[in-house]
């Protein structure tokens, strides 16, 4: 069924003028404003055939049905969304895979440039008193972050050495 095949302008007007009887019996069991809207309501119709935006409206409606059921019945379009959801899917484990292979590459290359080859201190850590740390904290706003007991073995040690060394704990 196509636009022109239906009778517009008796079907708007006959909207608007059970509308408009409506609308006078909501005057005067809700009161004026309650009527008011009503009405309003009601003119819609007619005006939407009388600007021509019924059948806009009408075109829009159809596309978007075509659309949906174009969507629900086609397998091919069904075979297309399994493949854009593959698709982020794929993106998603890569990303996370290159994290961790960056990751990896970051913790096992050797130190160099800088902070190799800067002097040692002296043995004695510095210290930082509790007063000293409070003090910080409340200046900043920022709390110290715990400390995570870590294996022997473990990569990180040198790191921590080197921490410790310089009174950073």
């Amino acid at each position: 069924m196509t636009f022109n095949d239906i009778a517009w302008l008796p079907l708007c007007a006959g909207l608007t003028a059970v509308g408009v009887g409506l609308s006078y019996l909501t005057f005067r069991r809700r009161g004026v404003t309650a009527g008011l809207r009503a009405t309003a309501w009601s003119l819609l119709p007619l005006a939407a055939y009388l600007t021509g935006a019924l059948q806009t409206l009408w075109n829009v409606g159809a596309a978007v049905v075509g659309f949906v059921t174009g969507l629900v019945l086609s397998p091919a379009v069904w075979a297309g969304v399994v493949l854009a959801g593959l698709s982020a899917l794929l993106f998603v484990v890569s990303g996370t895979l290159r994290g961790r292979a960056l990751s990896r590459t970051r913790t096992a290359r050797p130190e160099t440039g800088a902070a190799a080859a800067a002097p040692e201190r002296s043995a004695a850590p510095r210290t930082a008193t509790p007063k000293t740390a409070t003090t910080k904290a409340v200046q900043t706003g920022k709390t110290t972050p715990r400390q995570v007991e870590q294996p022997a073995g473990d990569d990180f040690s040198d790191i921590e050495a080197i921490l410790k060394r310089r009174g950073i704990d």
